[in-house]
């Protein structure tokens, strides 16, 4: 019987791939990194300029109190954060903002539009790559990485 406690690495089918797959990986970690915090900063540019601007949607629609207080929140979490995940700096925490402002938008759309999982979809799978970054944290394509200090 197999010990499934002990991790190894998975034997390739095609073995030459595995030096591709060792050189692409870093790289694929940072195209999703910076295209997330992209997305992100594209996402709450509206906000960040107009950081009030979300304050009655908060109050009214997701229920949190003071608006003036979370809105800036969201904006700074959306836009700062996107923009922090770009360059790789305080990737982790930075991660960690953008993904619970996602999982408030899962049971926004989910449970107080009752759009269900058609309408909370994006903010899923969202969710699921900030945590990967979250737990993951910069590369070494990061300045985390440069400055040689993670979260």
């Amino acid at each position: 019987m197999t010990d499934i406690s002990q991790s190894q690495e998975p034997r390739f089918i095609v073995p030459a791939l595995s030096r591709l797959y060792a050189l692409g990986t870093p790289i694929a970690e940072t195209v999703l990194r910076v295209a997330t915090g992209a997305a992100l900063m594209m996402h709450g540019s509206g906000k960040i300029l107009n950081p009030l601007g979300s304050a009655g949607m908060i109050e009214n629609m997701v229920g949190l109190y003071p608006g003036w207080f979370w809105a800036p929140l969201h904006a700074g979490a959306e836009f700062i954060g996107g923009a922090l995940l770009i360059l790789g700096l305080l990737t982790r925490p930075a991660a960690f903002a953008a993904m619970i402002v996602l999982l408030v938008t899962v049971y926004l759309h989910w449970v107080v539009m009752g759009q269900g999982y058609s309408g909370a979809e994006l903010s899923i799978l969202w969710s699921a790559i900030l945590f990967y970054f979250a737990m993951r944290g910069g590369n070494r394509f990061s300045v985390d990485a440069r400055i040689g200090r993670q979260f």
